[in-house]
């Protein structure tokens, strides 16, 4: 049997935005260390369980945010942890931030500020705001400060649009609050959008604190004071945890809590970067500002801001901080500094652990005050030749550390620009291309995917196997067979997944391709990280969402085409049944040499009556008929149009020397001409056809003659009699 890596299966109800890509990037780091696979599927327990989709594949599961059906997943008897949503019913450990502390240092920080009017804002649907809240409401009662349910605002979700909405209600109350704790920093900063809108000034009419500290937090305007949580730690401890029960240790269930840290910028009224220092340099336990040993602990510590354990070394956060020490200390010392590459691969590596500016800038100024003590030692002239040369140290530092932190935002929109080009890229293939490059999945090669397949349920009523619809691979990886059959619980077969997924630089992301009508399969994508996502903008999912277009337009194309060919067989069958029609609906009868028979059933539309016209003279010249009997017993009425038309085949028939005889003519049909005074020319008209063959015996039509004779002297006088008197009784002349 093939063997396969342990694998981790982490479900996701979203695969874009700055928290659950965050999440998924920790845990495939912490994969990557230890050489095993992740497998993302979109979706929730209860999709996954449903269908069993990938099970045989998962030696873990860890579920982010959403736990819908958690119990289903949870009676599978595999390792489980949960991230940011607590689900007792799994009986598994949860990986929370610390909520209930984060919030409260957040609003201690506002009460030491003045305020006593503070506000609450946030989505109360998610466990972690619930914890933010109680860390609101025990804050304000340590703090003297009553609970007041009207300052309490309810965000309707936890981004940008939530946040504006909630400040219509909090402009309603304008003057009856000062400050505001806010959930998220989504919600925060679409808030502070409104009110600065609507005049505000921020923080002097409203101080304003977030949580998250996501990445636009430090660029808005102010940038926002929050509190910062590790999404990408969250990911790695769920890791941890899911592998130490995979081991067979005893993980409790219940919540796992990860810190979190007070992040101090503009909108609570502080200067970010004095408060951010003077913490770090005032705690209980801070060594002198001379001791550099010290010093490089410190620095670690500001681009964390969190304390550095004890036993662990500053260069095992930060190796490039023993470069910037040793350059600081050759300026102070008039040495040679180490080369300049060295200080730019620190800044870089600085600047990888922390995009917040206001830290990378605080490793200068920390710098210039542990320099104070050492030069007040010197004399006068080696102390200003000393911050001569510090200065200028600090100066290239500040300047190494910008350059860095732009090249990040000039990758950043690199990055941005090639997935808009992909997606640009993709969306022609799969919505301007045939139904064969859809499924083929050729459409990869415009993005940074390495191997694919595209399988589609069998029955999508049971959702029982997937056929192989589709495959690409860009490495050489194998992929499965084209038309094969895998069982829900195999897909995507492991033998076939590229050995990089194992510890390398590769996830793999099932993502269920369903569209409002359809629920077509799964799409199994397996390439770098990057390709999630770059800031909030999804990339796989508009993948999924574009292909499930063109699988509902082919079928539609299908569909469309199957019914233009039944169309087409359909007109064909009417072409020969309306032949047949119109052949039964005006038969032409040779009745006798001479004589010929048309009779006629239902009503005579126009058509009917262009159709009895080209029958009647194609007849009278194909059989040399000298009497047309024209027998209307079977049609239902006469108008004035039926009449022109008898009265036209009646001139037709004249000028190839035949006469035309209406049959039929019953007593209301005769009325009915008289109310509308039609007349109908040389027509004769006869009553029934024996009387109309009677008629047309004693006017001298020769075969009609010569068989009346014979029936003559085949019948008794007294018949002869009866029968001739019949005949005249009934003539309508």
């Amino acid at each position: 049997m093939h063997s396969r890596p342990t694998t981790i299966g982490v479900l996701t109800p979203f695969l874009d935005g700055f928290y659950f890509t965050s999440v998924l990037r920790g845990i495939h780091q912490a994969a990557q260390e230890r050489g095993h696979r992740v497998l993302v599927v979109r979706g929730t327990p209860a999709y996954v369980q449903a269908p069993s989709l990938a099970r045989d594949q998962v030696d873990g599961w860890i579920v982010v945010l959403a736990t819908d059906g958690i119990e289903l997943l949870a009676q599978a008897r595999v390792p489980l942890v949960t991230v940011s949503s607590c689900a007792p019913e799994a009986g598994c450990p949860t990986i929370m931030p610390d909520n209930r502390e984060g919030v409260r240092s957040a609003v201690r920080h506002l009460i030491e500020h003045g305020h006593r009017r503070i506000a609450f804002v946030g989505c109360m649907d998610q466990d972690d705001i619930r914890a933010r809240f109680d860390g609101y409401m025990e804050t304000l009662v340590e703090g003297g400060i009553p609970f007041d349910p009207g300052l309490v605002f309810d965000a309707d979700n936890n981004w940008h649009s939530g946040g504006q909405r909630a400040a219509e209600a909090l402009i309603a109350r304008r003057g009856e609050l000062t400050a505001a704790v806010v959930a998220t920093d989504k919600n925060a900063l679409g808030m502070m959008s409104a009110l600065q809108a609507a005049g505000y000034r921020i923080p002097d009419d409203l101080a304003i604190i977030g949580f998250d500290d996501i990445t636009d937090a430090q660029w808005s305007t102010p940038p926002l004071t929050t509190v910062r949580q590790r999404f990408d730690a969250l990911g790695a401890l769920a890791y941890e945890l899911v592998l130490a029960r995979l081991a067979g240790q005893v993980v409790p269930s219940g919540p796992v809590l990860a810190p979190t840290t007070f992040v101090r910028r503009r909108t609570c009224g502080c200067d970010p970067l004095h408060g951010l220092l003077h913490g770090l340099l005032h705690r209980k336990g801070a060594a002198p500002d001379d001791d550099l040993n010290a010093i490089e602990r410190q620095m670690v510590e500001l681009l964390l801001r969190l304390p550095l354990p004890p036993e662990t070394p500053p260069t095992a956060v930060w190796p490039g901080v023993a470069a910037v020490i040793a350059g600081y200390t050759a300026a102070l010392e008039g040495a040679a500094p180490p080369p300049a590459a060295a200080i730019d691969e620190a800044c870089q590596q600085a600047v990888r652990l922390t995009p917040d500016v206001e830290s990378l800038m605080g490793i200068a100024r920390l710098l210039g005050r542990s320099g104070k003590r050492r030069r007040a030692r010197l004399d006068r002239e080696a102390a200003e030749s000393a911050a001569e040369r510090a200065e200028e140290f600090q100066e290239r530092l500040r300047l190494s550390l910008m350059l860095a932190r732009v090249e990040t935002e000039r990758q950043f929109v690199d990055d941005l620009g090639a997935l808009t080009r992909s997606d640009h890229e993709v969306s022609l293939a799969l919505l301007g291309g045939t139904q064969e490059d859809s499924r083929s999945l050729s459409w990869l090669d415009s993005t940074a995917a390495v191997w694919g397949c595209l399988a589609l349920w069998e029955d999508p009523a049971t959702r029982a196997r997937l056929v192989i619809a589709g495959a690409y691979s860009r490495d050489g990886s194998p992929t499965p067979s084209l038309g094969a059959v895998c069982a829900r619980e195999d897909f995507p077969p492991a033998e076939r997944l590229p050995a990089s997924t194992a510890g390398g630089p590769y996830m793999v992301t099932l993502l269920p391709i369903r569209t409002l009508r359809h629920d077509w399969g799964v799409l199994a994508i397996v390439g770098p990280s990057s390709i999630e996502v770059a800031g909030d903008e999804g990339t796989i999912s508009i993948w999924g969402a574009l292909l499930g277009a063109a699988l509902e337009r082919d079928a539609l194309v299908q569909s469309l085409s199957e019914q233009h060919a039944s169309l087409q067989e359909a007109y064909q069958r009417e072409r020969a049944l309306s032949a047949a029609v119109r052949e039964l609906g005006c038969p032409l009868i040779p009745l006798l040499p001479g004589v010929l028979l048309v009779p006629l059933v239902g009503e005579l539309d126009g058509d009917r009556a262009r159709q009895m016209l080209e029958r009647v003279v194609d007849g009278v010249g194909r059989h040399g008929a000298r009497c047309v009997l024209l027998d209307i017993t079977g049609v239902p009425s006469i108008d004035a149009q039926v009449a022109h038309a008898l009265g036209q085949t009646q001139r037709a028939a004249s000028l190839l020397g035949a006469r035309v005889h209406l049959v039929g003519v019953r007593p209301e049909l005769a009325m009915r001409l008289v109310a509308l005074d039609i007349h109908l020319g040389d027509l004769s008209s006869h009553q029934s056809l024996a009387s109309a063959l009677d008629d047309l015996a004693s006017t001298g039509v020769p075969s009609l003659r010569t068989r009346r004779n014979d029936a003559a002297e085949a019948t008794p006088r007294s018949s002869r009699n009866a029968t001739s008197d019949t005949g005249r009784r009934g003539g309508w002349e």
